[in-house]
Formats: C-alpha cells, sequence, structure tokens
C-alpha cells in the first residue's frame, strides 16, 4: 500500500500518541474526524497498522527487564521457529531482519537468567542487549 500524505500525517501522530483521540488526530493532522476515522479504519484493515502500543522507560520497570535479541536461526527450521518464538508469551515484539541476526525479538523477562525461554530448537545463537535507559 502506498501510504498518502493524508496518511502520513495521521500516522505520524498515532505514533507520536498511540491513545491520541480522533479529535487530536484530527486537529494535528488538519483533517476532519470522519476522515481519520476512515483512514485508521483502512490502515488497520490493509495491515499497515498492527497494533497500538505504549513506550516504556526499562528504568521504571521493577522486577522486568526488556532486551533486543538477536536470534540465529537454522535456515531449515526458520517458518518452524518463527512459529513457535510468536507464541511466546515473553516476547514482546519479533521482527526478521537483513541485518547481523535473521530474527530479532524484544523480550520482557525478569533478568537475564529468564531469557532461557528463548532456548527454542532451531535456535542456533542469541544475542541479547538489554535495555539499560530510554533516551528518546
Amino acid at each position: 500500500m502506498e501510504v498518502t500524505s493524508t496518511e502520513g500525517r495521521i500516522l505520524d501522530v498515532l505514533e507520536d500518541d498511540a491513545q491520541a483521540s480522533y479529535a487530536e488526530i484530527a486537529k494535528r493532522a488538519d483533517v476532519s474526524k470522519p476522515t481519520v476515522r476512515k483512514y485508521i479504519r483502512k490502515m488497520e484493515e490493509e495491515g499497515v497498522i498492527v497494533g497500538y502500543s505504549a513506550d516504556v522507560d526499562p528504568k521504571k520497570l521493577s522486577e522486568t527487564s526488556i532486551a533486543v535479541v538477536g536470534l540465529d536461526v537454522a535456515s531449515e527450521r526458520y517458518v518452524e521457529v518463527t512459529r513457535t518464538l510468536r507464541n511466546l508469551e515473553s516476547i514482546e515484539s519479533l521482527y526478521t531482519s537483513s541485518g547481523d541476526h535473521m530474527l530479532i525479538a524484544e523480550v520482557r523477562a525478569p533478568d537475564g537468567d529468564a531469557l532461557g525461554v528463548l532456548d527454542v530448537d532451531g535456535v542456533t545463537a542469541a544475542h541479547p542487549s538489554f535495555l539499560q535507559e530510554r533516551l528518546k
């Protein structure tokens, strides 16, 4: 889907504040509330908007750490491993990657030891980076 300038302005507002009301989005994107409603519904149906989330400052979480984990996967097990990882409750987000690792997972865990949940058959290596402080 090609994003129009109206859709882009609406997405900019939502990315800045996922809890913004239709009235607030309309005001900031310089469109009417019915236009906002129409475009958001369309983008949700087309899979452009896949969910809404809250940004979390990892330092404010007690007893929870957030890690971004690069995962290497055996090629022949990729589909199976991806399915398994998508169903793990501790994985907040899972992305394919063209970088150093095949998959990137955002994981919430009490500590580094709890990352053992990523010990899935077919995962050949896991490279965690624990988030320390949100700067932006």
